[in-house]
């Protein structure tokens, strides 16, 4: 599935891929900064790398939450880097109407968690013929994951990946149970880890989603080892000034030595 998408690159490696980026696209040049380096760490790695950005952020605790630069803006940075940089984009999308939206600029439609039971939102992903990434949900078993993926095939778009994202312990923690990629792998489609969101502390009384990104390192080793196909992240610059997600990202001054590991542990598993 990773094989047919446009401009990805280091296939015959045989790595695991990456999809990275930045939670939400705050500018041009910061998303060409990110973008630029993460494609010459995994070029020199022989990573497939697919780069993604929200060029929206709809699903907000607070009213007043970052949710992004507008819809065409950042739709259209996302082209450019597409374009200019010949790497695959990843987005997310809300609503059937911006999936219809954003597919006219990206490779990649990212159903999130959420949503992913949404199944007016799963058919019209699927009509675009794009590749679709579904996240689980945090409320979600792995086994119930397979009536999402038959929403998309079933309307004839076989370009679907699955992301494990956590589930929900308690209301302030996620766990990750492992056992749900080899489950998931079962419904033919390329699995992912998502390492940075699995990290995230939701629900706090402030109303912004904390993180522990010092446990990044640690979920991605142990999804590497569990055999998935793919790791999602969110990095940053610096963190702290992101203006979504920053308290669960990765530096990205942290991301070289980080994918070094992991493919040796890839490697050892071989």
């Amino acid at each position: 599935m990773v094989s047919k998408l446009n401009y990805i690159k280091n296939i015959e490696s045989n790595n695991f891929f990456l999809i990275a980026g930045p939670c939400v696209i705050e500018s041009e040049e910061e998303t060409f900064k990110i973008a630029k380096e993460i494609k010459r760490i995994t070029d020199k790695l022989k990573i497939p790398f697919i780069f993604k950005g929200s060029f929206k952020k709809a699903n907000r605790t607070r009213l007043d939450s970052f949710s992004g630069i507008g819809d065409e803006i950042a739709l259209k940075i996302l082209k450019n880097v597409r374009e200019e940089l010949k790497i695959p984009i990843l987005t997310d999308i809300h609503t059937p109407s911006e999936a219809k939206l954003a597919s006219k600029y990206v490779d990649v439609l990212q159903i999130p968690a959420f949503l992913c039971r949404q199944t007016d939102l799963l058919v019209a992903a699927a009509r675009t013929s794009k590749h679709i990434n579904i996240k689980k949900g945090q409320f979600l078993s792995a086994q119930s994951m397979k009536y999402a993926v038959e929403k998309i095939n079933k309307h004839g778009n076989e370009n679907i990946f699955i992301t494990e994202r956590g589930t929900m312990f308690g209301y302030q923690d996620l766990v990750i149970d492992y056992r749900s990629i080899p489950v998931m792998q079962e419904y033919g489609y390329p699995v992912i880890l998502d390492i940075t969101h699995s990290l995230q502390e939701p629900n706090n009384s402030s109303g912004v989603t904390g993180g522990k990104p010092k446990m990044i390192e640690t979920i991605a080793k142990a999804g590497i080892a569990t055999g998935v196909d793919g790791i999602f992240l969110e990095t940053h610059p610096n963190p702290k000034n992101a203006k979504s997600d920053g308290a669960n990202m990765l530096a990205l001054d942290q991301l070289e030595e980080l994918l070094v590991k992991l493919i040796k542990i890839q490697d050892a598993c071989r």
